[in-house]
């Protein structure tokens, strides 16, 4: 199962945000790695804008090279925005709404509960973290994975209500894709409209 398992601080360093979480080396290195990261910038052209948010959005997801691209075809032949609706393909995903709905830390992890069988969608077992979940339905807890400690550290206190277009029982830790967010329910700093014109060159 293919996916970045590379240095993440590095990459974080490299975007100057911490689109892998809380990273306490950015906030003592806040500027590019490598010999000359301190270095004056130089100016980057508008194809290594693009490119760079197209990367950004890429690690942000923990989505490979074809998945984004096969992504970015599904959008733009979809009614609406292209980058909106590539933003509501990615956090449609299976690993991305475990993380939203507070079961895992980041997205990392919770693409390793999925991958382990811990989570149900509708009931069932899914071991896929690219899987659609369409709007209606419900991810959960598997039952004998309630007790993980993983899972409930990473629910103690988490906020359910900042997300309006996911509801979450605590009772039976199982949440609900209502509907797929808005652009501004989406918190993430990407810029998609860069995205939607690097592919349409």
């Amino acid at each position: 199962m293919a996916r970045y398992t590379g240095p993440k601080t590095k990459i974080a360093r490299k975007f100057g945000e911490a689109i892998f979480g809380y990273d306490k080396c950015l906030s003592k290195k806040n500027y590019p790695p490598g010999q000359h990261g301190n270095a004056r910038k130089r100016k980057t052209s508008e194809y290594g804008i693009q490119l760079r948010e197209k990367q950004k959005a890429k690690y942000t997801y923990g989505v490979l090279e074809k998945q984004f691209r096969n992504l970015f075809e599904k959008a733009s032949h979809s009614k609406g925005i292209t980058g909106e609706v590539l933003l509501q393909l990615l956090e449609g995903r299976l690993d991305n709404l475990v993380f939203r709905m507070g079961i895992a830390p980041t997205r990392a992890s919770a693409r390793q509960l999925v991958s382990h069988c811990h989570v149900t969608v509708d009931g069932s077992v899914v071991n896929i973290p690219s899987y659609m979940v369409k709007a209606g339905q419900s991810v959960g807890v598997r039952e004998k994975s309630k007790s993980l400690e993983i899972i409930s550290d990473a629910l103690s206190g988490f906020n359910h209500s900042k997300y309006p277009w996911l509801e979450w029982d605590s009772s039976s830790m199982t949440g609900k894709f209502i509907h797929p967010p808005t652009r501004a329910d989406i918190q993430e700093n990407i810029k998609e409209q860069l995205i939607v014109e690097l592919y349409s060159k």
